[in-house]
């Protein structure tokens, strides 16, 4: 599966923001904004005012490099989404948010959402009892996820075991058992990353 593979801190500085991609070096001092809080490049600290599409872009790139998506499968979640009923812009942060990579990111079994991507990949997590290694598999509501018997004993998911993490209110998380299950969809409330969805609906529109 096609992916970004160049430096993380270079996106977040694109977008003047942190998009927390680099987990607990984020919270840092040697996070990249912190340091340079302009945008790369050789006209990075000169860049004008954007006009209204150039604002509906980034929007839609800050929302693609949150999730780790490159442009075709991103897409693909819009045009479900405006299939679904509701509104397009939350019906999309919903799906983004219940794929099983960002699933395992909210239950605070990774640090990022790139770590989550790649400990999904190696075959780590169960869904319902079933080895699951597809990141962009969507759970349901009741779905229980599982570290793997064979992969508690590393000392990663010890550490996890050990930490006191902050989940979100849709999700139920057991660190002695290393799992959790997915209580509730994600209400646009309960999603906190700072993306305006209106202006994403109104880029793929045009």
């Amino acid at each position: 599966m096609a992916r970004y593979t160049g430096p993380s801190c270079r996106l977040c500085r694109r977008e003047g923001q942190k998009l927390y991609l680099k987990g607990e070096r984020c919270y840092t001092d040697k996070c990249a904004i912190a340091r340079r809080g302009y945008a790369p490049g050789q006209h990075g600290q000169g860049r004008k005012k954007l006009s209204n599409y150039g604002l509906q872009l980034r929007e839609k790139q800050k929302a693609k490099r949150f999730y780790g998506l490159l442009e075709t499968p991103f897409r693909a979640y819009f045009e479900k989404a405006e299939k679904m009923p509701g509104i397009t812009g939350e019906n999309l942060l919903r799906l983004l948010e219940t794929r099983l990579d960002n699933v395992v990111y909210r239950m605070g079994f990774a640090s990022s959402r790139k770590e989550a991507r790649q400990l999904v990949r190696h075959g780590h997590f169960t869904v319902n009892g079933k080895k699951v290694d597809i990141p962009s598999f969507l759970v349901s509501v009741g779905d229980v996820v599982k570290v793997k018997e064979k992969s508690i004993s590393s000392a990663k998911f010890k550490e996890l075991a050990e930490a006191a993490t902050n989940v979100p209110n849709w999700v139920q998380v057991s660190f002695e058992s290393l799992e959790g299950k997915v209580v509730a969809l994600p209400t646009r409330e309960d999603i906190d990353i700072p993306i305006a969805e209106h202006l994403i609906v109104e880029l793929y529109s045009r």
